[in-house]
């Protein structure tokens, strides 16, 4: 690691610090989302409170801004891109503009996903496969976090199954994103338990 990975990680922390729903929900809503519903700064809670365009436009600016921070870096170091995009999704979840207090890393995991089937792999199967197991998950349990915790093991063993013995820099990064997002959504397990897990019910 280079001294300078440290500004290539503060970028990504910095992208991921925008928080979109609040930004969306004021800007076009005069509602500030974290008042409402479960609080997270995150496009299913911002698509509860505000409806399924702004909920649509969040998730795809989460998904965007770790885009963005991987797709940069990756232009000077491919190693230090991927810990960009960590740190992307770190910032989405604590967030330096709204008192560390955002989203699940739902839809920045999925822009990890995309950016590193971009920029790292270029292979689309990274991003296709932990989709399919997201909207089967969705599809069988209607609960988002449910899919969403299944779709990140899932695209971290693919990770760890393809790229062990090629890159365990972005194996690494990947198991602590899954970590992160299932430490994000330990309210939602606890839900899951006792069966009282909000269910979508456009499926």
């Amino acid at each position: 690691m280079n001294w300078y990975w440290i500004l290539y990680i503060g970028l990504g922390y910095v992208l991921g610090s925008i928080p979109f729903a609040l930004v969306i929900g004021k800007f076009f809503y005069h509602t500030d989302v974290r008042n409402y519903g479960s609080g997270n700064l995150g496009g299913t809670n911002a698509g509860r409170v505000l409806g399924k365009k702004a909920g649509i436009s969040v998730i795809v600016c989460d998904l965007l801004k770790v885009v963005v921070a991987v797709g940069i870096v990756s232009l000077y170091d491919q190693e230090a891109s991927i810990w960009a995009g960590f740190a992307a999704c770190l910032g989405h979840c604590y967030p330096l503009f709204a008192h560390f207090h955002g989203g699940k890393a739902v839809a920045t995991m999925f822009g990890f996903l995309v950016s590193t089937s971009l920029f790292t792999f270029q292979n689309a199967w990274y991003v296709v496969i932990p989709l399919i197991a997201f909207l089967i998950v969705l599809y069988i349990g209607k609960m988002v976090s449910l899919a969403s915790m299944c779709a990140a093991v899932v695209s971290t063993l693919y990770i760890t199954f393809m790229q062990a013995s090629i890159s365990m820099e972005v194996v690494i990064a990947s198991w602590l994103l899954t970590i992160l997002v299932i430490y994000r959504h330990r309210s939602n397990i606890v839900k899951i338990k006792n069966g009282n897990e909000n269910k979508i019910t456009w499926l």
